[in-house]
């Protein structure tokens, strides 16, 4: 590491220098400082070039030191496609470039470059089809080109989860604006989280420059910081991107490898702007970048950025960055103005009195240079975009650039505001906000310093008058700005490579040629030349490329207007979206028996249910035990996880009736019946039972995990029917239990004497309300394990005393607890599906045997057209019934079946049953091999062919008489 590009204390904000750290990239091991992102360390040993362009190959550097654009992506040993200006670094690691052949430094694809004219804009689409077939001859060819970094399908996935939060007010960004904007709310007494993705405070406090002298940023910083992180109405995320805005600010915010689900009452954008590049030939050499990532090597890294500098800018912040690098030790040769004069005629002196030259009403033509810049071509404007004749070459090492600021609008126009561009004075606002969302700051086109945090202020205003809290000041007066974008800075050369997208390699031509095509919408443009389809999404391509189009169709920018934004605003691993999700641990009211009894816990949705009771390793004796007791004396399994749904009032039988595929108009009171949900597609999404209990009163039972599910559907479409209903979700306030065997009778009896228990008074699917050992009890003649049996549902507070009352009545029968895989191999036993174990996202009625279930006389119920239009189809599957002999190699759950050598279907679930002898389990198979007594080829473990039998559930009681004693 040089030392010389190392710059002295008190620069270098984010890094420790006493803790070098050795790291490797491309084979060559380097230094750098903890704290380093992998660019700035790369930076401070004078290596620039750290990557190649997609299409063309050409060399890349850092552009933006923000994680803004796609210059800097790297290859990691466990992840690709990493921004290096934005990964911390870390001693050790193993760093590779991507996109070349060969090497790094000698790409033998960037001869790519010299045949660009022979690969116009959207030749692929005019290339690549003809003669037919030639696609296959061609498609491995391309992917091999355009392939970016390598996966290792090996990895391990980190853990990775979600979690909620909820606030009054939420700001995202923690620049300038953001902090006064929190600290202003949370002084009034709104509870505040304040959002920032990057791993500082401040924004642009941090790295740039406001003023001649160069102190203020760091002393408003330092006082905002002071306020802001000590303040108890205040919690702050760093290093989290609030990646969209949702209806009712619904913000989802990835910090790490946790996803945020937070609802905020008011919000409040605070996100800054984009520094935006100029358009010229070689834009896009290493040595090139944003005036503002030198800044931030400089103030937050301690890297001298360069030697020798020219910068190029249209307004005045390009020469406080001038000033900047002056005061880094870096020679600046010429400040290149866009403009005619500066608007602040201090800072030309200031820089004059440095011996830096100022060329006025000028831009640079053309960037020179192999693998790094080592001139520019200055020349005068004549014209928008155009240039005289004359050409100035100044040598340099460095060119920072600056075309002006567009708003970081992305969540804005997600939540609905319309982005506006003023072709007069080049400005941007935001209109058409929902009700609680601001935008203040450099967002909202305030860039001045003292009108940003005036903005800000009152931002926060609206915000605490929305939340009904006394903010007790007054809006502050915004002060006037002078203009901050340059109106065209775009300087089209007659040999090209003046980039406009730099993650596309997207040149003025192919934009222009793109409306020649007739793409005159910018929406149409972007699907055509792939323009803000990179990894930067745009970021400093939609601006130049809003020009480009208005100019060719001969329209305004305004009315040209910027491709639609839409989430995310980062990209985000699938391992973020579906990690982890708040996942209650819920127990039931008897869980503490159960573990007394040795019981071995498994979850059920959100809940602990008891798998089995013994030892794990003797799992099967222990269920097959457990299910022998039931067919053979009693056995007491705790059910209180089942969905519960009270359905109360004059239209609650209409309800079930249109919800449920049976019918539930004329049902008897005292009796259940079977429900069967599908969804509008026909399939089948849930069942359970609908007992009545009174002419106005259902309590209708659902799965354990599609309980919530079937809720919804009932809330969303009484929302639309406005049935007169109320509709309650007792699945906690009950405790439930299942009473199952040939002797659950008598010890029922023992407990309950106000209910008529016998066979005739209480007959198989009878409902009834009474006691139980004088606890309140809903009581439902069941039979899911083909057993005699009762359900017992009771208050929740009372589930531990009925265990310990029915235990006890029971003892002299032997009673036993049984577990959940006990159940589920006695619902076997009686050809039982599980929605969601033998369903799938398809399943219909029909291919499960449920049409039996549905009331083919009803008008309407929820699915019932795609449900005759599938019976109408001929079946593509159908699920059986199979046996295999006892010591067969047994299915799990997933194996294929086999017609031939094709996959005809799956084993859906599948058990040894001790009571049958035999193995036994469903499948889905081809229509033509359900027929009973057929073979089912089924593929198991190893590749080892078994030949099932199928058979017709249910294989245990086929007339199901044990369950009706």
């Amino acid at each position: 590491m040089s030392a010389d590009v190392r710059l002295p204390a008190p620069l270098g904000l984010l890094i420790d220098r006493s803790r070098p750290i050795s790291f490797d990239f491309e084979g060559t091991t380097y230094q750098g400082l903890a704290g380093d992102s992998i660019a700035s360390a790369l930076l401070a040993n004078q290596r620039w070039l750290l990557s190649r362009s997609f299409k063309y190959h050409r060399p890349r550097g850092p552009l933006s030191m923000a994680g803004q654009d796609a210059n800097t992506l790297v290859q990691l040993p466990d992840e690709p496609n990493v921004l290096a200006d934005m990964q911390p670094l870390a001693a050790g690691l193993d760093v590779t470039a991507q996109n070349y052949n060969g090497s790094l430094d000698k790409d033998r694809d960037a001869l790519l470059g010299h045949f660009s004219r022979f690969m116009p804009v959207g030749f692929y689409y005019r290339s690549f089809y003809k003669p037919k077939g030639m696609w296959k001859v061609w498609e491995p060819l391309i992917r091999k080109k355009a392939g970016l970094g390598v996966l290792n399908l090996k990895l391990q996935p980190l853990y990775h989860d979600k979690a909620f939060l909820f606030t009054d007010l939420a700001v995202i960004g923690a620049g300038p604006a953001g902090l006064c904007a929190a600290l202003s709310a949370a002084n009034a007494g709104a509870k505040v989280l304040l959002i920032e993705q990057q791993n500082y405070l401040g924004g642009a406090l941090a790295w740039a420059r406001f003023d001649v002298e160069g102190k203020r940023a760091a002393e408003l910083r330092a006082e905002l910081l002071t306020a802001v992180e000590g303040h108890a109405n205040i919690r702050i995320l760093k290093e989290a991107t609030c990646n969209a805005w949702f209806t009712d600010h619904y913000l989802p915010v990835i910090q790490g490898r946790r996803m945020y689900k937070v609802r905020a009452r008011q919000c409040i954008v605070a996100a800054g702007a984009f520094d935006q590049p100029v358009v010229f030939r070689n834009n896009d050499l290493p040595g090139v970048l944003l005036t503002s990532a030198a800044q931030r090597l400089i103030k937050l890294y301690a890297v001298k950025p360069g030697q020798r500098a020219v910068v190029l800018t249209g307004n005045d912040d390009g020469y406080l960055a001038a000033l900047d690098l002056l005061d880094a030790g870096v020679e600046v040769v010429a400040l290149v103005d866009m403009r005619e004069r500066a608007d602040d005629d201090s800072l030309v002196t200031a820089l004059q009195t440095r011996g830096v030259t100022c060329h006025a009403g000028s831009t640079v033509y053309e960037a020179l240079g192999d693998k790094h810049l080592n001139a520019v071509g200055v020349r005068r404007i004549s014209g928008q975009g155009k240039v005289a004749d004359s050409s100035l070459r100044i040598d340099c090492d460095l060119l920072c650039m600056s075309a002006g600021y567009m708003p970081v609008y992305q969540l804005p126009c997600q939540a609905g505001g319309k982005l506006a561009y003023d072709d007069a004075s080049a400005a941007f606002s935001l209109s058409g906000l929902p009700s609680g969302l601001q935008v203040v700051g450099s967002v909202n086109g305030r860039n001045a310093l003292d009108a940003l945090l005036a903005d800000a202020t009152n931002g926060a205003l609206r915000a605490l008058a929305a939340l009904g809290l006394e903010a007790g000041s007054s809006p502050r007066e915004l002060p006037a700005e002078p203009r901050v974008n340059f109106p065209w800075p775009i300087f089209p050369h007659p040999k090209g490579k003046e980039f406009v997208d730099f993650d596309e390699d997207l040149q003025v031509r192919d934009i222009v040629n793109a409306t020649r095509h007739g793409y005159r919408d910018v929406q149409l443009v972007k699907r055509f030349s792939t323009v803000g389809m990179g990894p930067s999404q745009g970021r400093h391509s939609a601006l130049p490329t809003a020009r480009l189009v208005a100019q060719a169709t001969g329209r305004s920018v305004s009315e040209t207007g910027v491709t639609t934004a839409r989430p995310p605003f980062c990209p985000e691993t699938l391992a973020q979206v579906a990690g982890r999700g708040f996942d209650p641990y819920r127990q039931t009211a008897m869980h503490a028996r159960h573990l007394e009894l040795g019981a071995k816990m498994m979850p059920a949705g959100i809940w602990q249910r008891p798998a089995y009771y013994g030892k794990p390793e003797e799992r099967d004796a222990c269920m097959q035990a457990e299910a022998r007791h039931v067919r053979e004396k009693v056995g007491l399994i705790d059910v209180s996880t089942l969905g519960g749904l009270d359905v109360r009032g004059p239209d609650a039988a209409e309800l079930l009736n249109r919800l449920y595929t049976f019918a539930f108009a004329k049902q008897p009171v005292g009796r259940s019946r079977y429900a069967l949900m599908t969804n509008e597609q026909g399939v089948v999404i849930d069942d359970g039972v609908c007992a009545r209990f009174t002419d106005e009163h259902f309590y209708v039972s659902a799965t354990t995990s599609g309980v919530d599910r079937v809720y919804q559907q009932m809330l969303k479409w009484n929302a639309q029917w406005r049935l007169n209903i109320d509709i309650t979700n007792v699945t906690a306030a009950l405790a439930a239990v299942n009473l199952a065997g040939p002797d659950s009778r008598k010890v029922l009896a023992k407990l309950c004497s106000d209910v008529d228990l016998s066979a005739e008074g209480f007959p198989y699917l009878a409902v009834r309300l009474g006691t139980v050992t004088g606890i309140p009890a809903r009581l439902l003649r069941v039979g899911f394990v083909g057993e005699l049996g009762y359900e017992i549902h009771v208050p929740a507070r009372y589930g531990e005393a009925l265990w310990d009352a029915l235990m006890e009545a029971g003892r002299e029968f032997d009673i036993r607890p049984f577990g959940v895989e006990t159940q589920r191999l006695l619902r076997l036993e009686k050809g039982h599906v599980i929605i969601g174990q033998d369903t799938d996202g398809m399943t219909s009625p029909a291919e499960i045997d449920m049409s039996w279930a549905i009331a083919r006389s009803k008008p309407f119920f929820v699915g019932k057209r795609s449900v005759e239009i599938l019976e109408a189809q001929a079946p593509i599957r159908k699920l059986v019934g199979f046996t295999l002999p006892k010591g067969s190699s047994q299915p799990l759950e997933g194996h294929l079946v086999l017609k031939g050598p094709d996959i005809s279907g799956n084993v859906t679930s599948c058990e040894y049953s001790q009571t049958l002898g035999q193995i036994i389990g469903l499948a889905y198979c081809a229509p033509d091999q359900a027929t009973p007594g057929q073979r089912l080829p089924i593929r198991v473990e190893g590749g080892e062919m078994v030949q099932a039998t199928v058979v017709q559930p249910p294989f245990y009681d086929p007339e199901s008489q044990r369950q009706e004693l």
